[in-house]
């Protein structure tokens, strides 16, 4: 069970995933070599979320020298029209498995390797999602409304839907 929320493992990776996996681009989070927080967008691969996220990369860019020095990484995710924010920290580890590259590539990512799949740079970056954390909250606009109406007129703080953290 997962100590904060009750459930089990598998209930946290299946809700997490389904989550995800309507939103297409991550914001990842790394450390630079100066210290600080460096974050960019990344599109997240459309595979069977187990607690391991997927991204396609070049193991020449400077995220994976960031990667290579500190593995701590985090995502962050904004499904805005439907009020769903999530954030994951984990270790991020990048791996030139041929096989796997061939399994998530697609046409559109020749516009980063124009070689191709025979681009030597084409590399995976594989976050294993250690923590979770998310905030549902109702994505009617009239909901929210009257929650925030509510909580003005009773003087409590607005409470517009869900927020649970969890270790995977």
């Amino acid at each position: 069970m997962s100590a904060e929320n009750g459930n089990s493992h598998q209930d946290d990776v299946r809700k997490l995933g389904e989550m995800i996996k309507s939103i297409k681009v991550g914001m990842l989070t790394t450390v630079d070599q100066d210290g600080r927080l460096h974050s960019r967008p990344m599109a997240t691969q459309e595979v069977e979320f187990d607690g391991d996220l997927w991204f396609m990369m070049s193991c020449e860019s400077p995220k994976a020298d960031e990667i290579e020095k500190d593995h701590q990484v985090n995502v962050s995710y904004v499904d805005s029209s439907n009020n769903r924010y999530i954030s994951v920290s984990g270790t991020g580890r990048i791996l030139k498995d041929e096989k796997k590259i061939k399994k998530l590539w697609s046409p559109a990512y020749k516009a980063w390797f124009p070689q191709g799949l025979d681009d030597p740079t084409i590399a995976l970056l594989r976050v294993q999602v250690d923590n979770a954390e998310f905030w549902d909250g109702p994505s009617s606009k009239i909901v929210q409304l009257m929650g925030f109406v509510k909580a003005m007129a009773t003087g409590e703080p607005y409470k517009g839907g869900e927020h649970e953290k969890f270790a995977l």
